[in-house]
């Protein structure tokens, strides 16, 4: 299992992933899933992976492979919208789940995967996608300002409450952590070290990234200064509604 975020905002994009991968309580590994595809000044895509990691590590590697044939259905670096870019990455899954599908089936093996895609290309608006198991996708359009991909209850209501579309790229990666240290509480196939990546829109150049270890002084910030705030909140709202018991 795994978590990641993607928030789309007026001023930019706000992409988070963790980096734990489990095969069983005694089979747990760091991976990287977030992974950026830049040509600065004229594109930017960042991609986040959640699911099977031979599948999503084939599908970063099928990308990768792809890149520079000057294919629009296969090159993210020849693509002329983000759509096209999102038309790629799931022409990717699906050229991975053809291939290996069938013989992981035959062994009860999971083979599911979804993507969190983020990008933009020069001349075009910064957008957001989040890409399904069979290589589909939707866009974050109107009131949907977030995706999330992997163990996503936990961290949601904080994302619900928070995040607009005008919110500012540092609440924004704030409340992205915020979410992240919940999912964190409450399942531990959710681990550090975060990735953390901050994209301002029409930059067109790689952006701010950082990642944070178990023992970052922010994210241990974080992790005390919301258990303290949900503490008194808790403590703040009226106990006694008068009820007889």
């Amino acid at each position: 299992m795994t978590y990641c975020i993607g928030v789309l905002l007026d001023e930019g994009v706000v992409l988070a992933s963790d980096s734990r991968t489990n095969a069983g309580i005694d089979r747990v590994s760091t991976f990287r899933k977030m992974f950026t595809f830049e040509k600065p000044g004229e594109r930017f895509f960042a991609l986040l992976t959640a699911g099977n990691l031979s599948l999503t590590q084939g599908v970063v590697s099928l990308l990768t492979e792809w890149l520079n044939n000057e294919d629009p259905e296969r090159d993210l670096f020849a693509v002329g919208s983000m759509f096209g870019a999102a038309r790629v990455v799931g022409a990717a899954v699906r050229e991975i789940h053809k291939s290996d599908a069938g013989y992981l089936q035959q062994h009860d093996v999971d083979f599911s995967a979804s993507f969190i895609l983020a990008g933009q290309l020069k001349g075009g608006q910064l957008r957001l996608f989040m890409i399904y198991d069979a290589g589909n996708f939707i866009e974050a359009m109107g009131d949907t300002t977030y995706f999330q991909i992997g163990e996503v209850k936990y961290g949601k209501p904080i994302l619900d409450r928070i995040i607009q579309s005008d919110t500012s790229l540092s609440d924004a990666a704030k409340c992205a952590l915020i979410s992240f240290d919940s999912t964190m509480r409450s399942n531990v196939s959710v681990g550090p070290p975060i990735d953390l990546m901050i994209y301002r829109r029409n930059s067109l150049k790689p952006g701010f990234h950082i990642r944070l270890e178990d023992d970052d002084p922010y994210l241990q910030a974080i992790r005390e200064g919301w258990g303290g705030a949900i503490h008194k909140a808790f403590h703040d709202i009226i106990h006694d509604p008068g009820w007889t018991f």
